[in-house]
């Protein structure tokens, strides 16, 4: 028997899922600027409450002044012109103190939500960085960052000031005639629904072609960045990428005219209705006066609530339309903040790990970096995907020097990056000093490597900054990175500096002085032996952009500092490699060979193989 279907759920009357959405997230958005200022809060809403009750009370002292001066009452008149120039002023004191306090509050809440978005940018793991959907949230969920909360608050408190001010249009209006307040209200309506159907349509076109606007960022960065300028002008890519560019803006500009076209020419013609019914109002007003049956006193008060009343009912149905369409970019926001971070867990012991053999007693565990039946796909290919690495099994003794050699894309990065727990194993477990990774504290861990990748980061900061971040808590520490700078070999580049580690290196900054490939090697080099405290060094291609000598120099200081320390070596230079204890081929996912530089050139598989097409190189 087939299983029964579940009965789908009745879908939500569009009012109703209208309605929700419009609040959805008003209360979140609101505690998120209580935290970044009570005091402002409190000043916005203590003025949005006092400007709300001045429009009604300005209307009622016009009332005053048109009675006073029909009556012909000098004082009167005198008397009620001064209290409508007190009720005004107030009120440009009311507007000029709100626009203050959203600004100050407005640049608070901005840095306190993109502080929040990169403190939750820190948290992810490596893979998500390498996951397209995760940049697509990330730059949802910036892109309004800045401007949506406060809008959201300042709307809502907006939204609660027309309310109260209607309320005393409409207790002076009633006098006149219900009715009358009713079709005022039941005539703005219809615009204010599709104004919230197009917020929808726009806000779900940005996110449709968030992929899309992140290409254009980048098109946008390679024309206008020095990193790429060489190759942009040698291979003449200008044209290319810039037609690329061009099209891609035009095919935004295109979608985005349509839609606010569509959207200006309907909620126009549907703001019509309220307009014709104002004037039918204003019509029957202005008869009734003629014909002696309301003073003129009181037209002024009603035309100025009728006219002022509607526009504030307005300003309610347009507030409510901007509050739906800040919600649905607020979700952005959320969900980023709210997604599931997978966190290192912070809590756990940095101690080697102990274990209960069979006989009672607590033995110490080995010593160095085990892998049990490591298998790695990348993010997004665990169903179909290739393995980088396949039931690997390895154990690097501690203090082993070990060279891992294969052609790229073999896994000799993955493994690295496996073993600092940058990656997670699909399957599998990775152990230092017999203790799962996964259980050792995030911080204890890292402590213990002194990593360079092949694709460092150039660093535009001073010297001593650049080099100084291999290990932050050392930053300040001069001789530390003095020592840094000589180990990895950029001595001569530091003293060839105009202001030596108080040079600012790159182009972005004033007086940043460029660097050659091989000499940014070197900073990165330094920043690797800033961690002096660490007893496994990983070197993965290092020297790439270092010219013979200087590679030789690098590899004969790094013998020296890692004399008692476990030491993992990725290169494609074979003079370097033979220098390891142990060497590594991987090959198809797994560990193809592996032994000393001798025993594997007498194998006479991959590692001869590749060995001797280099030796020719070199003959």
């Amino acid at each position: 028997m087939p299983p029964r279907r579940p009965v789908p759920e009745p879908p939500r009357p569009p009012l109703r899922e209208a309605l929700r959405e419009s609040v959805a997230y008003s209360r979140r958005a609101l505690g998120l600027v209580w935290r970044s200022s009570k005091r402002l809060t409190l000043a916005l809403a203590a003025i949005t409450l006092a400007s709300a009750a001045l429009p009604p009370a300005i209307a009622l002292a016009g009332k005053r002044i048109v009675d006073a001066v029909v009556a012909g009452s000098r004082d009167e008149t005198l008397r009620w012109v001064g209290v409508e120039l007190a009720l005004v002023a107030m009120q440009a004191t009311a507007t000029r103190g709100l626009g203050l306090v959203r600004s100050i509050l407005g640049s608070r809440l901005g840095t306190d939500i993109n502080t929040a978005i990169l403190e939750r940018a820190t948290a992810l793991e490596l893979k998500h960085f390498e996951d397209s959907e995760f940049y697509d949230r990330l730059s949802r969920a910036r892109r309004e960052a800045s401007s949506r909360p406060m809008s959201l608050v300042t709307e809502s408190f907006a939204l609660v000031q027309s309310v109260l001010t209607l309320a005393g249009y409409a207790a002076l209006l009633v006098r006149y005639s219900p009715w009358v307040v009713l079709v005022l209200t039941i005539a703005t309506v219809p615009a204010t629904i599709a104004e919230m159907k197009f917020s929808k349509a726009t806000f779900r076109l940005r996110n449709w072609r968030s992929e899309d606007s992140r290409r254009l960022i980048y098109l946008e960065y390679v024309l206008a960045n020095d990193e790429h300028a060489k190759e942009v002008k040698l291979f003449g890519l200008g044209p290319m990428l810039l037609g690329r560019y061009k099209s891609l803006a035009e095919k935004f500009h295109g979608e985005d005219t349509k839609l606010a076209t569509k959207r200006s020419i309907i909620t126009h013609l549907l703001a019509l209705l309220a307009t014709l019914a104002f004037y039918g109002s204003y019509a029957s007003m202005a008869v009734m006066a003629a014909l002696g049956k309301l003073t003129l006193g009181n037209m002024t008060m009603y035309l100025l609530a009728f006219r002022s009343g509607q526009q504030s009912f307005q300003s309610i149905l347009s507030g409510i339309g901007s509050i739906y369409e800040h919600n649905l970019y607020m979700s952005n926001l959320f969900l980023f903040l709210d997604g599931a971070s997978e966190r290192l867990d912070e809590t756990r012991d940095a101690s080697p790990a102990t274990r209960d053999e069979g006989d009672g007693k607590d033995v110490k565990e080995e010593r160095g970096i085990r892998l049990e039946g490591v298998s790695f796909r990348y993010p997004g290919q665990e169903k179909d995907g290739k393995w980088v690495l396949e039931d690997v099994d390895l154990f690097i003794p501690r203090g082993q020097s070990v060279a891992l050699v294969g052609q790229n894309g073999a896994g000799k990065t993955t493994l690295v990056k496996l073993v600092t727990r940058l990656y997670e194993p699909t399957k599998g477990r990775v152990l230092l000093d017999g203790k799962d990774v996964k259980e050792w504290d995030r911080d204890a861990l890292l402590e213990r490597f002194g990593v360079v990748f092949q694709d460092f980061n150039q660093y535009h900061f001073k010297v001593q900054e650049n080099v100084g971040v291999g290990s932050v808590s050392h930053i300040d520490e001069v001789p530390r990175i003095e020592r840094a700078v000589e180990h990895g070999g950029a001595a001569p580049v530091v003293s060839g500096l105009p202001l030596g580690l108080e040079t600012t290196l790159g182009r972005w900054f004033k007086d940043g002085v460029g660097l050659s490939g091989g000499q940014w090697q070197k900073i990165a080099l330094a920043r690797g032996f800033m961690r002096e405290q660490a007893d496994i060094l990983v070197l993965d291609e290092p020297t790439a952009a270092l010219d013979a000598e200087a590679e030789y120099a690098v590899f004969e200081r790094f013998k020296e500092l890692a004399k008692g320390r476990t030491t993992i070596i990725i290169s494609h230079r074979f003079p370097t490699v033979r220098m390891a204890d142990r060497i590594l081929v991987l090959e198809n996912g797994g560990i193809a060979e592996e032994g000393t530089h001798d025993e594997l050139v007498a194998l006479g598989k991959t590692y001869a193989r590749l060995y001797g097409l280099q030796a020719e190189g070199y003959g």
